[in-house]
Order: C-alpha cells, then structure tokens, then sequence
C-alpha cells in the first residue's frame, strides 16, 4: 500500500481536523476514515464485527483497539480507498499506530499532520457550539439557528451537546493529552509530523497543509 497517499490528521476536539479531512478527501480523491463514522456504520450493516461493537457499546464499555484496527483494516479494502486514505482521529495511541503501520506496510503512512489550537481556545470554540439532533448540522451560539433552537437545514432541534461545557471539554483535554500527544513524538521519531497552527480561517489552514504536501512532494 505504500504507493498510496494515507495520511493521519490528529487535532484536539474543536480544532478542525475532520472538516480538514473532508476537504483533503475531495482534493484528491481519498477515503475519509474516521472511527466514529466506522463504529456507526458497523453497528447499521449488522455484520459480524458490528454486532460485536453494538454488544460492547449496549454494555456502556468502550471499543478495545483491536476491534477499531480491524474495522479499520476492513474500510481500507472499500473501493473509495484505493487511492488512499485521510485518517480522522485515528490512531488515538501508540498501540494503534504500531497497528496500522503493521497494517500499511513501509511507507503506508506518508505524513501525520497536527493541527495545533490551544486549551483555551478548544473550550472557547466547543462551548459556543451548538448541534442539530437530526442532521448534525453545527452553529455557533449567536447564529439564528442556535438562538431559535430550530434547524435551518432539516427543522430539526438545535441544541448544546452534554460533552460540550467547559468542565466536560476539560476532562475530554486531559485524555486527548494522555493518550494522543504521545503519537506526536511517535510520527515525529519517522519524521513524519508536521504542525498547523489550527487558530486561522478554515481556508488559510487548508492552504498551509496543501504547501507541506506540495513541500514533501506527496502531490
């Protein structure tokens, strides 16, 4: 698979990475592989993993590493990756990168990017965010979706996530610190991590994660 463009996008909660992953994907044709997405659709299909997944969530437990990394294994074999893959929260630890490295091969993973947003600003961001029950769709707290509590898209209910205080978003941090920052030193060791400062428009960090590919010579 090391002919492939895999790339890992880590970033803590509320500092872009899956709407940086999403535009990756359709610059250059990749597959979006995030793990929540994975988990949900496991769960729907009813397979034989999902089931598992549905009996691990059902439980109230979390989802040990090696399930991820197998249901991981098998997105990459769906059409969609045959160009390669943006990964969107995964790897969350050193276990699961060991994985996927054993997974792809030499060179499977061709650049681990990090978008860089302070504690302060991650709470700032998260707490101001508000979500559609229905659709998904966020606003921030002074749109007039948010303040009306209906969605503009769908009709649906606006509301503020239970994981989305400051208290909760700082005990998520603390786990993002514990379990991800050392993935940083991990990519870094390959020579693989780059860093984007996350506190910019959405444009000018796409922009800067373009150039670090165009530098590296990956497009």
């Amino acid at each position: 698979m090391s002919g492939q463009l895999n790339l890992v996008v880590l970033g803590k909660q509320g500092a872009g990475k899956g709407t940086q992953s999403q535009l990756l994907c359709e610059r250059y044709g990749l597959a979006h592989i995030s793990t929540g997405d994975i988990l949900r659709a496991a769960v729907q299909a009813g397979t034989t993993l999902g089931n598992e997944v549905k009996s691990v969530l059902d439980a109230g437990q979390l989802v040990s590493d090696n399930l991820v990394n197998k249901l991981v294994e098998d997105r990459f074999k769906e059409p969609d990756a045959v160009k390669g893959a943006v990964l969107d929260g995964f790897p969350r630890n050193t276990g699961q990168a060991q994985a996927l490295g054993r997974l792809l091969g030499e060179g499977g993973i061709r650049l681990c990017i990090y978008i860089d947003l302070a504690n302060e600003l991650v709470i700032q961001r998260l707490s101001s965010r508000r979500v559609c029950q229905e659709c998904g769709m966020t606003y921030k707290d002074t749109d007039p979706a948010a303040i009306s509590g209906t969605c503009e898209v769908c009709g649906g209910d606006v509301v503020q996530r239970s994981d989305d205080t400051p208290d909760v978003i700082a005990k998520r941090l603390e786990t993002f610190e514990r379990d991800t920052f050392p993935l940083l030193s991990f990519y870094e060791s390959r020579d693989l991590l780059v860093k984007v400062n996350g506190d910019q428009p959405v444009e000018t960090v796409s922009a800067a994660i373009d150039e670090l590919l165009h530098s590296r010579g990956l497009v």
